[in-house]
């Protein structure tokens, strides 16, 4: 039995706008669970603009066998010595019971500083931006949280924005950034690193879209770890962006390489085991020729040594056995979020395992603009656009394009499943946003499954809503 966890950090909670929720639909049919800052032992309350659940993650944090939910709210203002620190930002841990996550669970709640002592929340820093949380090789829980918009001073000069995240595995809690070493880049001013985040148990990456690459500012790049630790930090393996040798693309200003970020287990022909991973990257402000942020994404493979191949890249300017329709558009944005999966990984991973969605939520219909779009991949295909199929509301997608939906903007995947939200929906069946959900194998075609589609007001779930339907 799955949980459906769906987010609407835009949601007004006891009348304050903007404080946003999370509620899980519990599976085996045992109800949906609404939890917010109101929830009872919470210890928080909701403000407009807190926008909790704008990120989320799950693990079994305590071992005791239970799913335990992360939720971000990067917006929460954190009252210090009297005064307010501004979007400094919040994590809270919502732990499981073996009746499900929500009523009568433990929660746990931690500034930057509650979670590392060794840190200063302040104002600004956007702590819990993005989450990942998972278990290593070794069966420890290990969490990852975002801080985008931390200062970091190196040699008595501070970089505001420049990014870190927070480690913690076991009782090892640390911040790290770029100035520690191994770490690749160096700390520079708008940097973003910890904007996005993604793992496996074997491996983890961090995103910093804001990273400038030579002269061309946010041009982007995207740091690999694995989770071993050395002097006490997860050992840094690579850093890649445009400008590095086998990797497609060049670094140009505003691309905003490692927006969006998404890795799954791989195991190769000679392991019986997964000890490799494939991470997709999206660019969404990628430029095609002269066509400006037409996006575009790629698919690396990371080995235990450091190694990265690059398996394939892909944009809308390449021929259409590849591409899209061999026609690159302005503001499509293509990359703005993507989402990888191993459908078996029991079996020694091949084209047939893998798929990758990427969202190209500018992408225009025929008759409406900014109606968006889901792009499903083989990315280990000889010619990965092949097979590849195009997601719209009408096409794919229960519903009707409207306007500015944006479909693409929110996805992600598990092993059996698709998950693709429309939370700006501007549809009559689902003002206040919509969540899909497609079974892989209806995708390929070999089942006739049926999408699930959860919207507010239908299966039990509350008609209200802003944004419901954020995920990924």
């Amino acid at each position: 039995m799955t949980d459906t966890v769906i987010a609407d950090p835009d949601a007004t909670v006891n009348g304050v706008k903007k404080a946003g929720v999370v509620r899980v639909v519990l599976g085996g049919g045992k109800g949906i669970s609404e939890i917010s800052q109101a929830t009872a032992g919470m210890n928080a309350t909701p403000e407009a603009g807190d926008r909790f659940g704008f990120s989320r993650t799950s693990y079994d944090a305590d071992g005791d066998g239970c799913t335990d939910l992360v939720v971000g709210t990067p917006y929460e203002d954190v009252a210090k010595d009297g005064t307010q620190l501004v979007d400094a930002g919040a994590v809270y841990v919502i732990h499981g019971t073996p009746t499900g996550v929500g009523a009568g669970s433990k929660i746990e709640s931690y500034t930057q500083a509650q979670l590392d002592p060794a840190t200063t929340t302040e104002a600004y820093d956007w702590f819990g931006f993005a989450v990942k949380a998972g278990e290593t090789a070794s069966n420890a829980p290990y969490l990852v949280v975002g801080v985008p918009g931390e200062s970091v001073t190196e040699s008595g000069a501070t970089y505001g924005d420049a990014g870190c995240i927070e480690y913690v595995q076991g009782t090892t809690k640390v911040p790290v950034s770029q100035k520690d070493p191994g770490v690749p880049g160096n700390v520079e001013a708008n940097d973003r690193f910890g904007y996005s985040l993604t793992g496996t148990n074997r491996f983890f990456a961090v995103g910093t879209p804001g990273e400038a690459i030579g002269d061309q500012k946010f041009a982007g790049g995207v740091t690999i770890f694995n989770h071993t630790l050395s002097g006490g930090l997860p050992t840094p393996l690579v850093g890649l962006d445009q400008d590095a040798t086998g990797i497609s693309g060049i670094a140009e200003a505003s691309d905003g390489f490692g927006t969006s970020l998404s890795m799954t287990n791989y195991r190769p022909s000679d392991q019986s085991y997964n000890s490799d991973a494939l991470l997709a990257v999206g660019t969404p402000g990628e430029d095609i020729g002269t066509t400006a942020d037409a996006g575009s994404a790629a698919v690396f493979r990371i080995q235990p040594s450091g190694t990265v191949t690059e398996i394939t890249a892909i944009d809308a300017g390449t021929p259409s056995e590849t591409g899209i329709d061999g026609k690159a558009v302005a503001a499509d944005f293509m990359g703005q979020r993507v989402t990888i999966v191993n459908t078996d990984t029991n079996v020694v991973t091949t084209s047939a395992t893998v798929r990758l969605a990427v969202g190209i939520p500018g992408k225009d219909t025929s008759t409406v603009k900014d109606a968006g779009a889901v792009q499903i991949f083989r990315p280990l295909d000889a010619a990965v656009g092949a097979a590849d199929k195009i997601l719209t509301r009408g096409s794919g997608l229960p519903g009707a394009a409207t306007a500015r939906d944006y479909n693409g903007i929110a996805l992600t995947s598990g092993a059996t499943n698709l998950y693709v939200g429309v939370p700006y929906s501007k549809a009559t069946d689902s003002p206040k946003g919509v969540l899909y959900v497609l079974p892989w194998t209806d995708i390929d075609g070999t089942t006739s499954t049926g999408t699930t589609t959860y919207r507010p007001g239908s299966g039990g779930l509350p008609d209200v809503g802003e944004a419901f339907g954020t995920v990924g």
